[in-house]
């Protein structure tokens, strides 16, 4: 039995099994992409990642893939936009669910309130609580937008 340390890992390896006997290629390229980014940062860090960490990893797959999208759409490029997208989709399976516009919003104005944030200079006492909750589950370049948006305009 894993522990919970490392159940994603696990879960991970075991579904890029199960993408080899049933001969999912795309899917299983993608497995061995997350498993290959995984290890490079244990390796880099000479540490075994955490669900924590993991997720981190992920997220930062996830955000360079959506900046890869946002690069090939305006060439013309949808053939690997799609790819691309596709990717972020399998990645996203291992990713704690998704914040909703309100959750982030309630979180934001928490964040703002027990830092006691006043301006804009306090932006990155707010971005710092509020990463370890929300990394995974939300756009952190779009979080940051709202947060420099609500401190803007309190002064």
């Amino acid at each position: 039995m894993a522990t919970n340390q490392e159940f994603l890992k696990q879960r991970i390896q075991s579904d890029m099994k199960a993408s080899m006997k049933s001969g999912d290629k795309p899917r299983l390229g993608v497995i061995r992409l997350m498993m290959a980014a995984i290890k490079q940062q244990e390796v880099d860090e000479r540490i075994t990642l955490n669900d924590a960490q993991i997720i981190a990893v992920l997220d930062k797959m996830v955000k360079q893939r959506r900046e890869s999208v946002s690069q090939y759409q305006p060439a013309g490029r949808e053939d690997l936009a799609s790819a691309e997208e596709a990717e972020i989709s399998v990645i996203k399976e291992y990713l704690p669910e998704a914040l909703t516009d309100g959750e982030i919003a309630r979180m934001i104005e928490t964040a703002v309130a027990s830092v006691g944030a006043e301006s804009i200079r306090d932006m990155g006492k707010v971005m710092a609580g509020l990463k370890p909750h929300m990394q995974g589950r939300a756009d952190m370049a779009e979080v940051s937008a709202r947060v420099k948006s609500r401190l803007s305009s309190n002064g």
